[in-house]
C-alpha cells in the first residue's frame, strides 16, 4: 500500500504530522537497505551486555520490556541543508480549491516533500534553513538544528500551501542568486521548482544555478512537474482555453491539435536543463507529482551519503 493511501484520511493541513507519516512509511521499507544506521530512530536495537556503556541504551524501550537494549547508529553529522521553494504562481497547478493527500498541486507537494525531508534531517540532528520565493522573498530563515527552529520552518511552509498565488511573473534567476549570496557556509542545497521561465530568461536562470555552486555546495535540483498534463499535455480533446498563470495569456484549442509540438518543446526544455545541471554538476532529479514520495526520500539520502 502507498504511503499516500495510508495517510489520505489526514486533511492536508498539518505538515508536521503528514510528513512523520511519510518518513514513517518510507523507513518501514528500509530494512536490509543502502540506508541501514542511517540514523539512531532507524536504526535497530541490539541485547544490552555487561560491561558495555550505557551510553546508548534506549531507555524508553526499557520502560515498556523492562529489557536492556541498545541502538545502532551512525555518528552524528554536521550537515547544513537549506532548502529553496519556488512559490511562482506556476506552482500552484493544478488549481484546486482543497489539498488533501492525495490531491495536491506542484506546491503542496512540494512543501510536504520538504517537511519529509526535515524530518529525516531532523532525526540526524541536522542544521536546516528555508527560503521561500515569488515575486520577491517571502520567508528565508539560515539555517539551524533546534525544535524551535523546525517548527517555525514547518508553520512557514503551511502558511505558504494555504495562501492564494500572487499573480504576476517569478524571475527565478534572482532569486537564486540573492539566496546564494546569503549562504556562506558549505551546505546542501535542495531546490522545488518548475523553474518555468520566459525564453529570454533561460540563460540567466542557468547562470543563477551554477551561482549557487559557490563556496563548495552541494545543489539538488528536484524539477517538480505535473507530467500528466505538463509533459504528456493529457486533456480532454475539446476547445479548452488555456491561460499562462503568470503571464496572464490566452489561448483557445483542442489539445490533440497541439500535443506533437507541445511535448517536443517540453522534453526539449528538460533536457536543456538536465544538461546544463550535469555541466555544473548540479544533482538533477525529475520529480512528478503523481509519484510516490519516496523518488524524492531515496534519492535526497543518497546524495547525503556522498555528501558528508
Amino acid at each position: 500500500m502507498s504511503v499516500r493511501n495510508e495517510i489520505q484520511e489526514v486533511g492536508f493541513g498539518n505538515l508536521d504530522f503528514l510528513a512523520k507519516q511519510v518518513v514513517e512509511g518510507f523507513i518501514s521499507g528500509m530494512h536490509k537497505s543502502p540506508f541501514h544506521g542511517f540514523s539512531a530512530e532507524f536504526a535497530e536495537h541490539k541485547v544490552y551486555n555487561n560491561g558495555e556503556s550505557t551510553k546508548h541504551i534506549d531507555w524508553k524501550l526499557f520502560a515498556k520490556t523492562d529489557k536492556l537494549y541498545t541502538k545502532r547508529y551512525d555518528d552524528e553529522t554536521n550537515l547544513r541543508c537549506h532548502f529553496i521553494l519556488d512559490n511562482s504562481a506556476s506552482m500552484h497547478f493544478p488549481e484546486m480549491k482543497k489539498q488533501s493527500i492525495d490531491h495536491f498541486n506542484k506546491l503542496g507537494f512540494s512543501s510536504l516533500a520538504i517537511a519529509s525531508l526535515i524530518q529525516l534531517l531532523k532525526k540526524q540532528r541536522d542544521a536546516v534553513g528555508l527560503s521561500v520565493y515569488d515575486s520577491d522573498f517571502s520567508f528565508y530563515s539560515p539555517e539551524r538544528g533546534s525544535n524551535r527552529h523546525h517548527a517555525m520552518i514547518l508553520d512557514a511552509l503551511d502558511k505558504t500551501v494555504e495562501t492564494p498565488s500572487k499573480e504576476g511573473t517569478t524571475k527565478t534567476f534572482e532569486a537564486l542568486h540573492e539566496i546564494a549570496e546569503k549562504l556562506h557556509k558549505r551546505s546542501m542545497v535542495v531546490l522545488f521548482s518548475d523553474l518555468f521561465q520566459t525564453d529570454k530568461e533561460t540563460e540567466d536562470l542557468f547562470e543563477a544555478l551554477k551561482h549557487l555552486k559557490y563556496n563548495k555546495h552541494e545543489v539538488i535540483l528536484f524539477h517538480t512537474l505535473d507530467y500528466t498534463h505538463e509533459v504528456d499535455f493529457n486533456f480532454d480533446d475539446r476547445p479548452i482555453r488555456y491561460t499562462d498563470v503568470e503571464t496572464g495569456q490566452r489561448i483557445d484549442l483542442y489539445a490533440d491539435h497541439a500535443k506533437v509540438g507541445y511535448k517536443k518543446a517540453m522534453t526539449h526544455f528538460i533536457d536543456d536543463v538536465k544538461n546544463t545541471c550535469g555541466q555544473y554538476r548540479i544533482q538533477y532529479f525529475p520529480v512528478d507529482i503523481n509519484a510516490s514520495f519516496h523518488q524524492i526520500l531515496t534519492h535526497f539520502l543518497i546524495q547525503r551519503q556522498q555528501f558528508i
